[in-house]
């Protein structure tokens, strides 16, 4: 019967050998994350997001947006006008869409007009924190998709909220108006912010090679 290591030791003292046991070493080394990694990780979800929204920028103003004229009599809808609508025209949109007409656009507002600017935002959030390392700028640049996002969904309520209306009211017409043309002035900007923070960082790359 084989000796324990104690038992080994109290009969030959110092001289005594002693087994090692070695444990398997717990973390893979082939498996360890690198900048690298993480990286190709998030370009590669930078690459979905953009693909996902612009995809959806056009299902929702290049194509369901637009074929909701079919139901208006040709008139574009809100979301749609970048320079606002006043309450005649809002009153002209009434006039021409039914119950089922405004219920189709409610309902696009929950889906394709909620997805949009959600995706988009997440997106531009991730692009302009891979590619900005100053903190301040790097908010700075952030508010701006964080407060497109806001604005979009509120706008999506404030129209669906003008058009259940029996007739146009004049101050729901104004804060409708005032948030789609805050939504597409905010997307814009938050173009050119997302542009801008590529740009600062391929500066910086070249600045370091």
């Amino acid at each position: 019967m084989a000796k324990t290591p104690a038992q080994r030791i109290k009969k030959h003292g110092s001289k005594a050998v002693v087994p090692q046991h070695h444990l398997p070493p717990v973390v893979n080394p082939t498996t360890a994350r690198t900048p690298e990694k993480a990286q190709n990780n998030s370009n590669l979800i930078l690459i979905a997001g953009v693909v996902v929204s612009l995809f959806l920028f056009w299902y929702l103003h290049l194509l369901t947006l637009d074929q909701l004229r079919q139901l208006s009599g040709g008139l574009a809808m809100p979301d749609s006008l970048v320079g606002g609508f006043d309450p005649g025209y809002i009153g002209q949109l009434q006039a021409a869409m039914d119950a089922d007409a405004r219920g189709q656009l409610n309902y696009v507002h929950k889906t394709a007009g909620t997805l949009f600017p959600l995706i988009f935002g997440f997106t531009w959030l991730l692009l302009i924190g891979t590619n900005v390392a100053r903190k301040a700028l790097r908010w700075a640049l952030w508010a701006l998709p964080l407060l497109f996002v806001v604005v979009r969904l509120w706008a999506n309520v404030a129209i669906d909220g003008m058009m259940a209306a029996d007739a146009p009211d004049a101050g729901q017409v104004a804060l409708a108006s005032g948030l789609t043309v805050a939504g597409w002035v905010l997307l814009v900007l938050s173009l050119l912010a997302g542009a801008a923070a590529v740009v600062l960082n391929a500066r910086k790359a070249k600045r370091t090679t």
